[in-house]
């Protein structure tokens, strides 16, 4: 039975084949206009990037290669006796396109494993870092430290035809991949408790042993939390800053390292992913000022006054979904099942009840409803992390499956490197000039 690098290299030749007969028939094809706003604004909703692993849709969320969250709950394989999909299952999927078998995932899980070992250098490197460093700042120097065992850079560096780039772009994303989960669980252990390390269990896949590694919670619950999170995190198109960060590093035939560790940099922002820490801080702050749970009241007049105060509801609103996130959907309905009477989510779940009618009052967010940080938060401090600045190391680790799978496809469709061309304020004024009348 063919292995996974097997499996995508006969993916390789049917898909190079699409894409050129695409570029060369229909490379002249008008498929989106530019407008002024969306060049000072972002470039937002612009069509001009192909990304094969994920695509969001405003209404309908978010599709892994075609599959919603919940049919990957669903068709996804699961641990035994574990009730969520585990993350090698996405993986396959993300690369591949295929749904994987079990089997495919346990080889996944054994591959990782014997890439999985810290470096003795990297070790140095992240004990001579100060504890109090923040968790990101740490985690995307740990990545970029592996660098130095860059097979892509090697073989480049002696000498590869284009058409196989592939090939060590894979092996340098399976062996990060592989030690991302230690790397997240040393940096924790080292920052909050002490410098004490809890090994790896061979038995365990790659989502269950982050659980273990992190020693928090001794609970079959929070192991699957792991594995749904890993999932659901992993990847949403390729417009987000980490995935095109990602994909732009890349580009300059920067190795899977270099690529990721300015993703995690990218990541590290309050609009992105520091946002998930940034929920639980004003969750908090609610539940202290309030003294608790607050009443359906209290909580309005709570909101109107972070709104009036010329703030945002951290958590609401979304750059691209005008619906409720259904990762948080995910989130919420693993809340309902495991915690429901704990007392954060039912804050959350208050929040959740009232904010989008205010949100639509208030008149000035395109998207009254949740985004998956408006969930995250609730469910790791449930189960013993405390530690809000160490959330978006999750979303790390979950979001490299992601970026580094639509990594390896860019190298095997030679995709070349990204150049967009900008233009000034002058040149926008002249073009506004020359228009003709309305």
């Amino acid at each position: 039975m063919p292995n996974l690098k097997e499996k995508f290299a006969s993916k390789m030749a049917p898909m190079r084949e699409r894409v050129q007969k695409v570029r060369k028939e229909h490379g002249d094809m008008k498929i989106s206009d530019v407008t002024i706003e969306q060049a000072y604004g972002g470039a937002r909703s612009v069509k001009c990037m192909t990304w094969e692993t994920s695509a969001l849709d405003p209404m309908e969320g978010i599709r892994f290669r075609g599959f919603t969250i919940p049919e990957l709950q669903q068709k996804l394989p699961k641990a035994p006796g574990g009730g969520e999909p585990i993350p090698e299952g996405i993986f396959h999927l993300l690369l591949t396109g295929d749904l994987p078998t079990y089997e495919d995932t346990v080889e996944i899980t054994e591959e990782w494993r014997k890439r999985s070992a810290l470096p003795k250098y990297l070790i140095d490197v992240l004990k001579a870092i100060p504890a109090d460093t923040h968790p990101m700042t740490q985690f995307s120097l740990a990545i970029l430290q592996l660098q130095k065992e860059s097979i892509f850079a090697e073989r480049y560096r002696t000498g590869i035809s284009k058409a196989e780039y592939w090939d060590p772009m894979y092996e340098d994303v399976m062996n990060v991949l592989a030690k991302l989960p230690g790397i997240a669980a040393y940096i924790y252990r080292k920052s909050y408790k002490g410098d004490k390390h809890i090994p790896a269990d061979p038995k365990l896949d790659w989502g269950g042993n982050m659980a273990k590694m992190l020693g928090v919670a001794d609970d079959p619950a929070f192991v699957d939390l792991m594995r749904l999170y890993l999932v659901i995190h992993c990847d949403h198109e390729g417009g987000n800053v980490s995935a095109h960060t990602c994909r732009l590093v890349g580009s300059a035939l920067s190795d899977a390292y270099y690529s990721l560790s300015g993703a995690m940099d990218g990541l590290a922002g309050p609009l992105h992913g520091l946002a998930n820490q940034e929920v639980l801080r004003w969750i908090m702050d609610l539940m202290k000022d309030l003294g608790g749970v607050p009443s359906k009241d209290q909580l309005k007049k709570y909101i109107w006054d972070t709104l009036n105060g010329g703030k945002v509801v951290p958590g609401y609103g979304h750059a691209v979904l005008r619906k409720t996130d259904p990762r948080y959907v995910a989130q919420r309905e693993f809340a309902l099942k495991h915690l429901p009477n704990d007392d954060i989510f039912k804050v959350v779940s208050a929040v959740y009840e009232v904010a989008p009618d205010i949100l639509t009052q208030h008149g000035k967010t395109k998207n009254p409803w949740p985004n998956v940080d408006a969930h995250s938060g609730c469910l790791l401090y449930h189960y013993g992390i405390t530690e809000y600045d160490f959330y978006t190391v999750f979303f790390g680790v979950s979001r490299a499956i992601g970026v580094l799978s639509q990594l390896i496809w860019d190298r095997a469709l030679g995709l070349p490197i990204e150049r967009p061309k900008s233009i000034t304020t002058d040149w926008v004024e002249s073009q506004i000039k020359a228009a003709p009348a309305k």
